[in-house]
């Protein structure tokens, strides 16, 4: 498998405006695959002695979970992207290196994002959970559904109200940078360099095994554990080259806007088009005044240039998002039975089958597409003033939020049929 799939954006004051941090994905995945946008809400676990089924394996549980909302494939438990209602937010990306990649069943980089999410309230939290769940279980298993093998190592993307952290993983050895001003995206590719908060105890010495480095010479955590040339890696082409170019062209400046924007960009490929493609967007604003909500916005359609950023906020009694709910699926054998994931159902929620009618006659009328495309920018324009004046005024209306995205998703959809019965 090619290594290629994902973008993570970080802005970080003095690179943003109004104190805020600004975190942003695209998932980038196989063209058929289906996204669906999830929540769920905290919980205390009693019984202790029971066990999480994660994607393919069983873990101890933990006695709180927080409540979370996910972007994740609909036919796993993990998720490419999510938050947490303490403003942690996780995006994590597929990695290559010299370090072999296991086929075997263990954790996904997808679950360790939700469980990071669901059992940390600050970002490097989040990270001591990732690490430690990383040495007792492992990373590895089969990331599709369906008969091709597509395996990796993980990088994540961690950030909170306060900072960020870059940690970057081969096998079990993990290197991890602190961010706490300014910009930072990851790629498909190791990029944490000699700057290097933390790290896993043994994983200078694992490299000096196997002949990666001498012992001596400034130790490179990308440049060992992969074979990236890490003092071109600014100058290279490519997806991560590019989206460091797009966050500092617009350093000082950076809104949820300009993330949204730099997300749809196609000519960087950030915004990927093809058998991979941008499956699934998502941008937060995390604002560093506590008494001011985190807002988090999520697509749950392909092509965020031809999707709308719907927002969410953490509020009691959410109300559940069924629009972008994927059908549930009870797997009796054979799916069950080693291997998993092999038969491709229907994982269409109701937004994903409504936009790829909506995508059809956009690509076939073309007066109806401009009709379309200018409905749902007036109505993302309007979302977005509506979240911009909520941080403005400090003024949250909770029976407005608890209904905020199911509503969003709502008033999307109704701009595909309005449009489909007119055509």
């Amino acid at each position: 498998m090619e290594p290629r799939s994902c973008d993570t954006f970080v802005a970080l004051p003095p690179a943003t405006v109004e104190n805020r941090i600004i975190f942003g994905k695209n998932s980038d995945r196989l063209c058929d695959e289906v996204q669906e946008v999830v929540y769920f809400p905290a919980a205390v676990h009693y019984n202790l002695r029971g066990h999480l089924k994660c994607t393919y394996i069983e873990i101890d549980q933990v006695p709180e979970t927080y409540a979370v909302v996910l972007s994740r494939p609909a036919w796993l438990w993990g998720a490419e992207m999510g938050a947490n209602e303490h403003g942690v937010c996780i995006g994590n990306e597929a990695v290559w290196g010299r370090e072999e990649v296991s086929d075997e069943e263990a954790l996904l980089g997808m679950d360790l994002v939700r469980l990071g999410l669901e059992r940390a309230d600050t970002a490097e939290k989040a990270l001591d959970v990732i690490v430690d769940l990383l040495e007792k279980y492992g990373q590895g298993g089969n990331c599709s559904e369906g008969g091709m093998a597509f395996s990796y190592h993980n990088s994540f993307l961690i950030a909170d109200r306060k900072e960020a952290w870059i940690l970057e993983t081969a096998g079990k050895y993990w290197a991890a940078e602190k961010v706490q001003e300014g910009v930072r995206n990851i790629s498909n590719q190791l990029s944490i360099t000699t700057k290097i908060d933390r790290e896993h105890p043994h994983m200078r010495n694992y490299a000096k095994q196997k002949g990666w480095w001498n012992g001596t010479k400034e130790f490179d955590f990308a440049a060992t554990y992969s074979y990236i040339d890490t003092a071109k890696m600014m100058v290279s082409p490519g997806r991560y080259c590019e989206g460091y170019r797009l966050l500092n062209k617009h350093k000082g400046n950076i809104t949820f806007e300009t993330m949204a924007e730099i997300l749809r960009d196609k000519p960087s490929g950030i915004n990927m088009e093809g058998d991979f493609l941008t499956t699934a967007s998502m941008v937060s604003i995390l604002p560093q005044d506590s008494s001011l909500p985190c807002i988090h916005f999520f697509t749950g359609t392909p092509d965020p240039e031809r999707s709308v950023f719907k927002p969410f906020i953490f509020a009691p009694n959410i109300s559940q998002l069924l629009d972008t709910s994927s059908p549930t699926i009870e797997f009796e054998d054979p799916f069950k039975k080693k291997p998993h994931f092999r038969i491709n159902p229907d994982r269409r929620h109701p937004l994903y089958q409504e936009h790829q009618q909506a995508l059809k006659v956009i690509d076939s009328k073309e007066e109806k597409a401009k009709t379309m495309l200018d409905n749902m920018k007036k109505l993302e324009k309007q979302l977005f003033k509506d979240m911009e004046s909520i941080l403005q005024n400090k003024h949250l209306d909770v029976d407005k939020i608890v209904n905020l995205f199911p509503q969003s998703a709502k008033d999307e959809i109704q701009i595909y049929k309005s449009n489909m019965s007119s055509s």
